[in-house]
């Protein structure tokens, strides 16, 4: 068992794999969302009553990391590190891997700590040729983490990616020692430099700012997920998890965080052409069409996949597949056929004005 700088190999583990249990109960049996909206409802898009379209013709297809997938969307990360957590990631690998979508799994810090945990994030076996995220808090590159255990969550899984995400936010609800942010854009740029495969970097739900933004990028970070406000809130789930005494006398920072809208439209201008991964309370295919026109390359969502995904991989599919339709709806009564048209942000409205996306 790995002990990690400044904290017992104990405490970090047997709390952990209980707190990841609790969150998935939590997030099935609470209201869990944030109490600020996405600001997709301030954007809409131009109908074409005459589209001249075939909508059989519409494709949504597009490349990830060099791979071909059938729609610009992410399975962002949910889960991993205790039993149950394995066949949540089984249902939804094999969902994508039917349906040709990216998947990101869990936090893997858990399972380096104690290896016995990593079958619960290794799905390769039933997705073999989907673009697979590692993914692992950047934090922790200030508590001992480097290379050698980002190469090791990549290995792992047999990755396509790593995943780093930041989460100051919930850090602070979480109390505890793992409160030490300074310096990590040089620490990401170094893993940027030397791991085996490319670098993302994503907030968890309060979103990515312009200026980190830019830091990112300089660092060498190959693609962003702002996972803006409006969608999961890790301050609710943190008090929940803390019980009733940490509720709603707590609630304050419930609508902390830039909405998803504001944060996309923010961070493509200030990166240019880094690709973009949009997330955060993305809950059907006119939210996806709505990101993509604002900005997004990619579109990813959580929440509403882990119900179905506690499930089965059918109901995953089922979820993904009405997305995906509502996304070529929305094409097909704008007048848009292939998912680059649709990214020119010539069909997306703001307040009765053309939305200015640079």
């Amino acid at each position: 068992m790995r002990k990690m700088e400044g904290l017992p190999a104990s405490q970090i583990t047997k709390s952990s794999i209980k707190d990841k249990e609790e969150h998935i109960r939590i997030c099935s049996e609470r209201d869990v969302e944030s109490t600020r909206s996405t600001g997709f409802e301030n954007f809409y898009l131009v109908n074409n009553p005459l589209p001249e379209i075939n909508f059989e013709d519409i494709d949504i297809s597009c490349e990830f990391l060099g791979k071909k997938i059938l729609a610009p969307f992410i399975i962002s990360p949910m889960t991993g590190g205790f039993e149950g957590a394995k066949r949540i990631n089984r249902n939804l690998a094999m969902a994508a891997q039917e349906l040709g979508v990216a998947m990101a799994v869990g936090s893997q810090r858990l399972a380096l700590e104690d290896d016995t945990l990593a079958d619960s994030y290794q799905v390769r076996e039933v997705a073999p040729d989907i673009p697979l995220l590692a993914n692992l808090g950047a934090v922790y590159l200030n508590y001992g983490y480097g290379l050698d255990e980002c190469e090791e969550a990549v290995a792992m899984i047999d990755a396509d990616a790593l995943v780093l995400y930041l989460n100051p936010m919930q850090k602070a609800f979480q109390g505890g020692r793992v409160l030490n942010f300074r310096g990590l854009q040089q620490k990401i740029a170094y893993i940027c430099q030397h791991l085996s495969v490319p670098v993302i970097v994503k907030e968890v739900g309060f979103g990515l700012s312009p200026g980190a933004s830019v830091l990112l990028r300089d660092a060498g970070v190959k693609m962003l997920d702002i996972a803006g406000a409006g969608g999961t809130s890790w301050v609710k789930i943190t008090r929940f998890l803390k019980g009733e005494s940490s509720g709603e006398e707590h609630n304050y920072f419930d609508d902390w965080g830039i909405p998803t809208a504001e944060a996309l439209v923010s961070v493509r201008r200030a990166v240019g052409d880094l690709p973009i991964i949009a997330s955060g309370g993305v809950r059907n295919g006119l939210d996806v069409a709505k990101a993509l026109a604002l900005g997004a390359d990619y579109v990813g969502m959580a929440l509403p996949l882990l119900f179905p995904a506690l499930s089965s991989e059918k109901e995953v599919k089922k979820k993904i597949n009405d997305v995906m339709v509502e996304l070529k709806k929305a094409m097909f009564c704008c007048g848009i056929s292939s998912v680059s048209g649709l990214r020119k942000g010539e069909v997306i409205r703001v307040r009765g004005k053309r939305a200015v996306v640079e």
